[in-house]
């Protein structure tokens, strides 16, 4: 019986946090091979000597992509597009874990990035990768845009009660991320000293995340306009998203309906478990999973729901695996599976 063969794939700038741990979760991915890696500052160095725990993957990093059929793009935004547009047009299939594809609307590149899309014909194409939502059109894509961690932790947890309309348009998502959300390029926000003890929120006036949110809420929603106030906070942790939403209910429903119909929403999805507790950060810790729990203040008449996902897993590599996973063909949990990391 010959071996099944392989998928080459490839990773763009493997040296970012979101490249590093594509580069671990591939590695023991029975379906794919990873066969190319860049990088810029660390092109013509092995992979192993730049990140000693990868030394078993034998990988020169190098200034340009090999022939591959599938690329993870890990570069930054208004970069990213410019490196993904001549694979598509060689033909190879692209995750871009990059904002680049994510909105719809090329204005939307100027008013919250800075600047001018330069392939706008291809957000049409693109499939914004949040499996939960948009499955079909993944298995189907040749450019996925990966979402965001901040949209991937507030849309899991909106999903179910806009979908069945129990709550109002008026919407507020607070965030409390890691530090390696923000990325390895060193920043004086991000140094030990002043992020340790510490917890800051950011962004008020807007944050690049929140037209994600909205774009994609707003394909779900069929009743009142929405409104969404996003903040997000910096904790001094190294990984994890934690997600508290807030919406007022439409009219009054009972802990066990609401329970059920986001046991409803989810029920054969693989990576998000609606928990009987509020999750920690720390249980998603390494893993691909999202854990949403529901609420509801009887005081108030508001609905309240926390979700918890590590934003270097299921906020970036592990999701756009999953979406590799769908475009491919292959199981979606293939090479996810792991259990998180504890304590």
């Amino acid at each position: 019986m010959s071996p099944v063969s392989q998928t080459k794939v490839g990773i763009i700038n493997v040296t970012g946090y979101a490249g590093v741990e594509l580069a671990r979760l591939l590695y023991q991915h029975p379906q794919v091979e990873l066969a190319s890696v860049t990088g810029r500052s660390t092109a013509g160095q092995k992979l192993g000597d730049v990140f000693p725990h990868l030394a078993a993957i034998n990988l020169m990093i190098e200034p340009e992509l090999a022939n591959v059929e599938l690329a993870f793009s890990a570069m930054p935004h208004k970069e990213s597009a410019v490196q993904i547009i001549p694979l598509l047009e060689r033909g190879v299939k692209v995750v871009d874990i990059s904002a680049d594809f994510r909105l719809k609307d090329a204005a939307e590149y100027d008013n919250w990035y800075g600047f001018t899309h330069p392939a706008p014909e291809l957000l049409a194409e693109a499939v914004f990768g949040l499996p939960e939502l948009h499955r079909a059109e993944v298995s189907k894509a040749k450019l996925v845009a990966n979402p965001g961690c901040y949209p991937t932790s507030a849309i899991l947890a909106m999903a179910p009660a806009i979908k069945v309309g129990i709550i109002g348009g008026d919407i507020i998502v607070d965030s409390k991320s890691g530090v390696s959300g923000a990325g390895r390029t060193l920043k004086l926000g991000s140094h030990y000293s002043e992020v340790n003890e510490d917890i800051s929120a950011y962004a008020l006036d807007g944050h690049r995340h929140l037209p994600e949110i909205t774009q994609e809420l707003g394909l779900i929603n069929k009743g009142d306009s929405l409104a969404v106030t996003f903040v997000p906070h910096l904790t001094p942790m190294t990984r994890g998203i934690l997600s508290t939403c807030y919406a007022t209910l439409k009219n009054s429903i009972k802990p066990d309906e609401l329970r059920e119909i986001y046991r409803d929403f989810y029920k054969d999805e693989p990576f998000v478990r609606v928990t009987e507790q509020p999750p920690h950060t720390k249980q998603t810790w390494g893993s691909n999973m999202c854990l949403v729990y529901p609420a509801i203040d009887a005081r108030t008449g508001r609905l309240v729901v926390i979700s918890c996902i590590d934003n270097l897993v299921k906020g970036a590599a592990g999701q756009a695996i999953q979406n590799m996973n769908l475009v491919l063909g292959l199981p979606e949990t293939m090479g996810l599976e792991a259990l998180a990391v504890y304590p």
